[in-house]
């Protein structure tokens, strides 16, 4: 069976790999692409439609892994672009959101399936979860029967796979997002030094632990700031207060400078993003 991938990042690639093992032909389409995701592709030899539309000609299943603000953007291409067969959101966005692309795309007749994905990119076994919902699941699941990704069908309600990613990365990331902007202020009030050893005698070591994790997301920073948005707005729809993530998302909206970066920045370089006011008293 014929797959195509929106778009082959880092994740997209390895799900690629797995859908190949698996024994399916992985296609993707360059047109409006960037140089690095050219060469991702082409190193893992995914078949180049060159156009969307084409990848929608010759694809039965269409699988989409896109930031989260872009994924309603991207759906309605695919939908314009004639696709008829089964279409995976796999991306960080809340259930109502993904409720709301299902009914776009039942409308065009594709068949819909909603997907979160838990772990980093599946180069390893029993390190990349994608948890599916809807109908169709069982489908979408059997494209990656001898791959390292892991599917788990979790329902037939569109929105259940999409929640769980939501509660899954609002305390993973939202809770790096906290540490972050924990090491700004207590480095603005000139205590940092006072909490590092507080934290080292708690527990040996998260000082380093705690620093790791504010240089590593800021990789990523560009691409959270869209998914607290969308646990932001999960939150909500549950009854629940909104506004921590809010304020996760602004966190990481001020450390978007660093995408494409070479290398990881410094510390210091990362909390000097976080404060884009200096406290009153300095």
């Amino acid at each position: 069976m014929n797959i195509g991938i929106l778009h082959p990042g880092e994740m997209g690639v390895s799900i690629a790999a797995s859908a190949m093992n698996s024994g399916h032909g992985v296609y993707w389409a360059s047109e409006g692409r960037g140089e690095k995701t050219r060469t991702r592709a082409g190193k893992h030899a995914l078949i180049d439609t060159g156009t969307l539309k084409e990848l929608c000609g010759v694809c039965r299943v269409i699988l989409c892994i896109c930031p989260p603000h872009a994924a309603q953007d991207v759906a309605c291409k695919v939908i314009e672009a004639g696709f008829k067969g089964f279409y995976l959101d796999a991306n960080a966005i809340s259930p109502h959101r993904s409720k709301s692309i299902s009914v776009m795309m039942q409308t065009a007749g594709i068949q819909y399936v909603d997907g979160g994905i838990i772990g980093g990119p599946a180069w390893e076994p029993k390190n990349t979860w994608l948890y599916l919902s809807g109908e169709g699941s069982s489908e979408i699941a059997a494209c990656f029967t001898q791959g390292l990704l892991e599917t788990r069908v979790i329902g037939d309600e569109i929105g259940r796979a999409s929640a769980l990613k939501m509660c899954y990365a609002a305390y993973t990331k939202g809770t790096t997002a906290l540490l972050c902007a924990v090491l700004a202020t207590a480095v603005s009030f000139h205590v940092g030094e006072e909490l590092f050893q507080q934290w080292d005698l708690d527990e040996a070591g998260f000082t380093e632990q705690a620093a790791r994790r504010a240089r590593r997301v800021t990789t990523k920073a560009w691409r959270f700031a869209s998914e607290m948005e969308e646990i932001a707005a999960t939150f909500a729809s549950a009854g629940l207060p909104s506004g921590f993530h809010e304020s996760a998302a602004e966190v990481f909206h001020r450390m978007e400078g660093f995408k494409d970066a070479p290398d990881l920045p410094e510390l210091s370089e990362v909390l000097a993003s976080l404060q884009k006011m200096k406290h009153p008293t300095d």
